[in-house]
């Protein structure tokens, strides 16, 4: 065996996300056109905007949201920079969100965008920040800004920085880059599973009049069959329970101790290791 490499469900290679924050009126259009593509999203919400001017309401986002197949994730109870405020500040942004939302929802909240801005200040640094957001049952945060063409999983779930943020006048160089990436490619570092995450504001289409921007979009890198459309939770479920995988001495046999199926490419060959069994290549 010389490489080995994971594969999203049913073998794909490449797996495609989006992450839009604050919750206004316009998720829900977004969220129409996102499910005439069978693409799925993160939608980022602070608690207290709920039912407000502008906002969606406890209504709206069950049906347009969660109803659809898409997640909720924390957004900060009032919004505030996490790198910019004393750490017990920010764990009440972050503890009052989370309980407010899975309590009108009746469902666990398990992920976050960072509110405003991931500059650190005075407040607090990454370190503290990391430590009191995993402390609090947060598995992953997204951060703000970063377009880059790398199309990998995160190194770190707490600086989860997207592919490219819609508003970018090039974002359809993006698309088209991943569109194109091949896993037959010969360099073996381009065989890693790649990962396009696209994030914004759903009411800067509204303010840009640019909605046919996100239909593009969704025209060009939807429909493939080898990707697979996850919200963000589900992206990191499947790669943390890749990684639970146990392996014998010679890596010939391979157990999945967890519920979910996962999938690799070994040598070339592609393998389904099944939830709760041993694999014996």
């Amino acid at each position: 065996m010389k490489y080995r490499f994971m594969r999203f469900p049913e073998g794909k290679f490449k797996a495609v996300t989006l992450t839009y924050d604050d919750g206004t009126v316009h998720d829900k259009r977004m969220a129409e056109i996102l499910g005439r593509y069978g693409m799925k999203c993160t939608f980022n919400i602070g608690n207290v905007n709920l039912g407000t001017a502008g906002h969606m309401t406890a209504k709206d986002v069950q049906a347009y949201l969660l109803d659809a197949g898409h997640e909720i994730a924390v957004h900060g109870a009032h919004h505030r920079a996490l790198g910019m405020i004393r750490p017990a500040e920010g764990i009440r942004e972050v503890l009052d969100c989370r309980i407010a939302l899975e309590n009108t929802f009746d469902c666990l909240v398990r992920g976050m965008a960072y509110p405003d801005t991931t500059t650190f200040g005075v407040g607090s640094d990454y370190e503290t920040v990391r430590n009191y957001l995993k402390a609090l049952d947060i598995d992953y945060c997204r951060t703000a800004g970063g377009d880059n063409f790398d199309f990998a999983l995160p190194a770190d779930w707490y600086q989860w920085m997207p592919s490219v943020k819609s508003q970018n006048p090039d974002v359809m160089a993006y698309v088209r880059r991943f569109v194109e990436l091949r896993e037959d490619c010969i360099y073996i570092a381009c065989r890693e599973p790649r990962l396009f995450s696209m994030w914004g504001h759903s009411y800067e289409f509204e303010n840009d009049q640019n909605w046919d921007v996100l239909e593009r979009v969704c025209e060009e890198i939807g429909g493939r069959d080898d990707t697979w459309y996850a919200t963000n939770g589900a992206i990191y479920d499947y790669v943390k329970a890749f990684e639970s995988l146990k392996y014998s001495a010679d890596h010939r046999r391979i157990c999945n101790p967890t519920v979910t199926d996962v999938w690799m490419s070994n040598d070339g060959a592609l393998y389904c290791v099944k939830a709760g069994e041993t694999l014996v290549l």
